[in-house]
Formats: C-alpha cells, structure tokens, sequence
C-alpha cells in the first residue's frame, strides 16, 4: 500500500503547515502562531471529521498544488478560490475524494488573501512544543513549502456519516476593514491628535504585510514622548507604531517584545478579518475603550 502522504507540486507564493498554534510559551519568546484564520482552519478540519487541532496547510493569495500519494479526502476553506482535481473542477468548501496520484490544485484567491487546504486525519508534519504550526518569525515547525517537498498525513480514511452543508460559509471581505480597537498601554506616548487620527483616518493594508504583521499606509500617528522604550511584552494583536508613524497589528508569528509604543489592542476575535485583507483593502479601526497600562 502507497504511504499515504503527499507531494508538492507547486508551492505557490507561501505554503505553510498551521494548527491552532502554540500558546503559553511567549516567556521563551515563542509566539503563538498558529492559523491566521482560524475560523477557515477549524471549519477545513470540521467538514473532514477532524479533531480542530488537526494540521491544515495555509495559502497565501496563488494557491498551491499538490499530488495525494494515497487515496486520501480533501477540502478547501478561507478565501474562495477554483480547486480542480486533475485539472476537473470540483467543489470549493465540500470534502472531495482524491485517488493515488491525483493533483488536487488550489488556485489564486478570487476574495481574501489565504486558503486553506484539510486532509482526512490531518498533516502528520513534526510537533514541536506541541504544535505542528509554521512559524515564520522563530523558525519552528516545518519549513514553508517547496516545489518536490513531501508531507505525510495521519490518516487516509474517507468521510463517512457526515452530513456536508451545500458549501461552506464565507462572508467575503469587506472593501473596508473595520477593527476594534482599545487605546492602551502605551497611548500616552500620542498627542490627542495621534489618538483621534488612529480612530478617524483610514488606513489601506501595505504589500509588505505578512503573517508577523499587518503593515498599513496611511496617515503618521502624533508622538507627545520622544526617544524610545526598553523591551516589553506585546501581545497577539497590538498595534505598535514605529518610528515613522504607521500603526503595524500584529498577527500570530508577531515578536513576543518589542521597543515601538502600542497605542491599542485589536481583540483576537477580529484578527480573522485581518489575515484575509488583501494589499489595498482600506483600514479604519474604531475606539470600544482603553485598557490598562502607561506610564
């Protein structure tokens, strides 16, 4: 019997093995990590029949192809994009039986910016601090995938038992994001005029954005404290501003410190929203309160 596994046949822009992450080791300076949309990463795993924590592989805008060693299932959640199966087109969303040496491939993103792509049992990639998960910033987890690369799955059973909704849902992202944002801790750093740009201006999502952060453009935050903090924690979300003013969030492969104030944090809950935003999409980020901290 073929090992089950697969063969990567085209690695798109950036292919990455991802779980829910690995929390609980930011005092080793390890972030989290993790599915930058785990709502897309949880349902991928849902429609197969998964545990949630079963490892998924995240797209980013081109897609990826890749060749089933074995008979296997497959399905595709996140951005909508074509899915073919030796070059026939099958469902987005719905689970699809895929034989020995079938290509299942997984085209650009026509809304959002990262797909995801589950396998009956899940990817049986090396854990590492419990977790399968990619990590850009520290190195962890299996490198990002390249063209020829294998990866071994758990399980190639089929779905059976399950009841399949028509597809899977998807709200497509909006043409403006809109993040809620809690002032703190370091909003004292900003004049009152820095603080009423972050939460009156918009913002369009910058090219240089990755899973560390999203970069934006846009309008410079006012400094009312000149020079430069010592190291202090940052957390999933915060939107530090270095020193040319653009507010920069912070997403699951973000530094576990930093010396740049944080003028606010974004709930994790919105961060979903965030990772689908593509190059382009306007920001604006509106105030639901302040938080703790200063000085």
């Amino acid at each position: 019997m073929a090992q089950p596994g697969l063969e990567t046949v085209r690695a798109g822009a950036l292919t990455t093995v991802q779980d829910l992450g690995r929390p609980g080791y930011a005092h080793l300076g390890v972030p989290r990590s993790g599915a930058l949309d785990p709502a897309a990463h949880r349902l991928a795993n849902r429609l197969l029949g998964n545990p949630e924590t079963a490892a998924t592989l995240e797209t980013t805008l081109t897609g990826c192809a890749v060749r089933a060693l074995a008979p296997t299932t497959a399905v595709v959640t996140g951005a909508p994009c074509p899915v073919t199966a030796d070059g026939r087109p099958v469902p987005w969303g719905q689970p699809v039986r895929l034989a020995a040496g079938a290509v299942l491939d997984v085209g650009a993103a026509t809304h959002g910016v990262r797909s995801y792509v589950g396998f009956a049992g899940g990817l049986d990639a090396e854990p590492v601090l419990g977790s399968r998960a990619t990590d850009l910033l520290s190195g962890l987890g299996p490198a990002p995938l390249s063209d020829g690369d294998t990866l071994p799955l758990a399980s190639t059973r089929p779905v059976t038992g399950r009841t399949v909704p028509d597809a899977a849902p998807w709200a497509a992202p909006p043409r403006e994001l809109v993040l809620p944002v809690a002032y703190g801790p370091r909003h004292d750093w900003f004049t009152e005029q820095g603080l009423r740009t972050l939460v009156t201006a918009t913002y369009r999502v910058s090219a240089a954005s990755n899973r560390i952060g999203l970069r934006t453009e846009g309008p410079a935050l006012a400094r009312a404290r000149r020079g430069e903090l010592a190291s202090e924690g940052m957390p999933l979300g915060a939107i530090q501003v270095p020193p040319e003013g653009r507010p920069v969030l912070f997403l699951a492969d973000h530094p576990t410190t930093g010396g740049y104030p944080v003028i606010g944090v974004v709930p994790s809950a919105a961060l979903g929203a965030a990772a689908q935003a593509a190059p382009g999409t306007a920001v604006r980020f509106t105030l639901t309160g302040r938080i703790h901290g200063g000085g």
